[in-house]
């Protein structure tokens, strides 16, 4: 979608993309290299993505959980809150930012997971929507470049020209990632939302509920190698 200019409100701080805190301003003075916006969000892109690990099992929806600084806090995240930093990061340096979401199924997933979750859709996965050269580009910053090479996945790239969204397939071309429905894009993170989302559909306790005792004491990592060298 192409507009004259965007929303103010996709520069300012929230309490859930906080850029305004002093880790994130400094992350993103460190990362933003560049002679131009694109430039710099390209490398905030690549520095959100692969320098916090994707953790589905660690997942907090707390507000606390859920900020853009706790992923610099924790060095680990899941794609609602890495999406969350990229845009801070970006508002952090003028760089109009927002999110967008929506439902997929996951084929990169667990049997662990799939079990606590009673499905393969993930309702409410999160990117970045960043303002470049007068139109909107989505960034998912989700999988890290070491999941990616260990499990043979194709990993997303970006270059703010183009759209940055998963692959429906993996290296070996297996099905990896579908979009089942698009939920739209947002100035803040609509945690209240996504929350009542996850109560409605999961049939057990959703990520961060009694869930997470079980989840938080596994290894992501090791069910994922696990069951990809069983397959």
């Amino acid at each position: 979608m192409h507009s004259t200019s965007p929303d103010p409100d996709t520069i300012k701080p929230t309490t859930l993309i906080d850029s305004d805190h002093p880790s994130v301003q400094a992350f993103a003075r460190e990362h933003s290299r560049g002679s131009d916006p694109r430039e710099r969000a390209v490398a905030l892109f690549y520095a959100v993505r692969d320098g916090f690990r994707y953790d589905p099992y660690r997942i907090d929806l707390s507000p606390y959980g859920m900020t853009a600084s706790t992923v610099l806090a924790t060095g680990y995240g899941w794609c609602v809150n890495k999406a969350a930093l990229l845009a801070a990061s970006c508002r952090a340096m003028g760089i109009p930012a927002r999110l967008g979401f929506a439902d997929v199924r996951n084929h990169l997933s667990t049997e662990r997971l799939r079990q606590a979750m009673k499905t393969d859709i993930f309702a409410w996965h999160g990117y970045a929507d960043i303002w470049l050269d007068g139109t909107w580009r989505k960034a998912t910053p989700a999988f890290n470049l070491q999941l990616c090479e260990k499990f043979g996945l194709l990993p997303l790239d970006f270059d703010g020209i183009g759209d940055s969204i998963y692959h429906p397939f993996d290296c070996a071309g297996n099905r990896h990632m579908e979009y089942v429905r698009q939920r739209g894009t947002f100035n803040d993170l609509p945690l209240a939302e996504m929350v009542a989302t996850f109560r409605e559909i999961y049939a057990s306790p959703m990520p961060g509920d009694d869930l997470a005792s079980e989840l938080k004491s596994a290894d992501f990592l090791a069910d994922v190698e696990s069951e990809t060298k069983a397959s």
